[in-house]
């Protein structure tokens, strides 16, 4: 169980209005993440056939890979620059990473260099890396009981970018050939310039920073004094049961100590009843050098020390300089917060293995449907196909996210794995009936939103806040792996076994994870005092 954001522990004149953060940040997300979604998807549109103009059709797959591994790999250094600055500057270097790319795609068409093509795709990953985590901002200062909503309503803004994409990348080609570039080229000429504009944007006005002010919130001791002031959260987790009241009344800590952080096994609006909100004063009762908070340690340098009230750690001086070491030490040290938490477990393989099948089985559907259709019919197919499958992943984001707070967690995770187990049956076994093959597709898309989306609510709200940015990063790189692994893979067990046992491997390929889903919370168990060191 990771505390429930509260400003109670802040003096008045430092106490920030999480609400009204909350919604800017809401709406400065939604507006990125559409011009963000339009310069992924309009790359990605002609990315292939770029490769294969450039290259011939052997190679247009890996172009299309380049990128997809290009996003996974970044996602982890974004991520680290993400715990020491916020995520104002992780999300606009991951879109200039992008830009980058995008130019050096149009120089490798220009000069006809095939290398700087896979150079030039493998950055233009970092757009979609900036696109991916930026579900993650959404969720740094959310009421516990609205998480899976406001995650899901910046998921689904990229449906917009998704759907406009593809109408721009003609038009951009015909506007750019005027300028002398190749066909082809114009389209990530288009992406460079809207992931500058994004990174822009976000550079200029995410502020306060959502991260740093979350983890500012958790780390602050509580005053006395200012007990009337509101809370971030007064609603408790949509499951069940009532709040525990003996949580909140319990004294604080002595100086000098630090308890340890909430059991590993709590799983915050998922299990038999609600997490309890733990003031910020049961994580941190005193702010002396050196004090363990949720794996950090309260900065004393230039403190606040509010008349009548404990010294309250100032804006931007929350952790000590080895809290900071640790924070940035990378995978392995994602890994071992992740590995004494369960349902953070859950969350990684919620999002992966969802991926994973969905990948699987959509990237061979077009050659699928090309066996049953001429040349001449097989692209406005595969295009209606393709859109209506997009759709199930994206369209339907809110009422999935209103699920995850309504239902829990698991019970979304549960479902998304069902209903990508019947994608994989409808789609195996529908033959050359295109209808049934776009049912499948369909299904395959909500199946996947439902995973995508409670499997990261439940992944974000299980870790502590100094550390969360390195496991969302290693969720992101771990779904961006496997989603490569199933696409390279796809096109080898089609050749050789068919369309069919593509979709009953992808299937099997649930197993795991509904047993993970389906594994009793163990009993509860203290998690570690801190975030354990790289060597661990």
């Amino acid at each position: 169980m990771v505390p429930v954001l509260t400003t109670t522990g802040l003096p008045p004149r430092v106490r920030p209005d999480v609400a009204g953060i909350q919604w800017r940040t809401l709406r400065l997300l939604f507006v990125t993440q559409i011009i963000g979604g339009i310069g992924v998807t309009i790359g990605v549109a002609v990315g292939a056939l770029l490769a294969a103009d450039l290259a011939g059709t052997a190679v247009a797959g890996v172009a299309q890979s380049a990128a997809v591994v290009g996003a996974a790999l970044l996602a982890v250094p974004i991520t680290r620059l993400m715990v020491s600055h916020g995520r104002r500057p992780g999300l606009a270097v991951a879109y200039l990473v992008g830009a980058a790319g995008g130019v050096l795609t149009v120089l490798a068409a220009v000069t006809r260099w095939v290398p700087l093509l896979f150079v030039g795709m493998l950055l233009f990953g970092g757009g979609s890396a900036a696109n991916l985590q930026a579900r993650y901002a959404a969720v740094d200062l959310a009421e516990p009981a609205r998480r899976g909503r406001q995650l899901s309503l910046i998921v689904w803004a990229t449906t917009i970018g998704a759907v406009a994409a593809p109408n721009f990348a003609a038009l951009t080609d015909e506007a750019t050939a005027g300028w002398g570039l190749p066909r082809l080229s114009g389209p990530f000429a288009f992406s460079a310039v809207a992931f500058v504009l994004t990174a822009g944007v976000l550079l200029l006005f995410l502020r306060p920073d959502p991260l740093l002010t979350a983890r500012r919130l958790t780390t602050a001791p509580t005053d006395p004094a200012a007990s009337t002031g509101p809370t971030a959260s007064t609603d408790p987790p949509a499951s069940t049961g009532p709040t525990d009241p003996s949580v909140s009344a319990d004294p604080p800590a002595p100086t000098g100590s630090a308890p340890a952080d909430p059991p590993a096994s709590a799983d915050p609006a998922d299990s038999t009843g609600p997490a309890d909100p733990v003031a910020p004063a049961d994580l941190a009762a005193s702010v002396d050098p050196g004090t363990s908070v949720g794996g950090g340690s309260v900065a004393s340098a230039d403190p606040v020390a509010p008349a009548g009230g404990p010294v309250v750690a100032k804006v931007g001086a929350v952790v000590s300089p080895a809290a900071r070491t640790r924070r940035g030490a990378g995978v392995r040290t994602a890994w071992s917060v992740v590995r004494h938490r369960p349902a953070a477990r859950l969350g990684i393989a919620a999002v992966a293995v969802g991926h994973l099948v969905m990948v699987a089985v959509m990237v061979m559907t077009p050659v699928r449907l090309h066996e049953s259709h001429t040349d001449a019919e097989v692209l406005p197919v595969v295009g209606l196909v393709l859109s209506l499958h997009i759709a199930g992943m994206y369209a339907l984001a809110p009422v999935v996210g209103w699920l995850t707070d309504r239902l829990g967690r698991r019970a979304v995770i549960l479902g998304g794995a069902a209903t990508l187990l019947a994608a994989c049956v409808v789609a195996g076994t529908a033959g050359h009936d295109t209808v049934r093959l776009t049912l499948g597709l369909v299904l395959l898309g909500l199946g996947w939103s439902a995973t995508m989306v409670a499997g990261s609510t439940l992944l974000s709200e299980s870790v502590p806040t100094e550390v969360r940015p390195t496991v969302q990063g290693l969720s992101d790189l771990t779904m961006g792996l496997a989603g490569a692994g199933a696409g390279a893979a796809s096109g080898f067990v089609m050749q050789v076994a068919g369309y069919p046992t593509l979709a009953l491997l992808a299937a099997v390929a649930l197993g795991p994870l509904v047993a993970l889903a389906l594994r009793p919370a163990p009993p509860a168990e203290p998690a570690p005092n801190r975030v354990p060191d790289e060597e661990e």
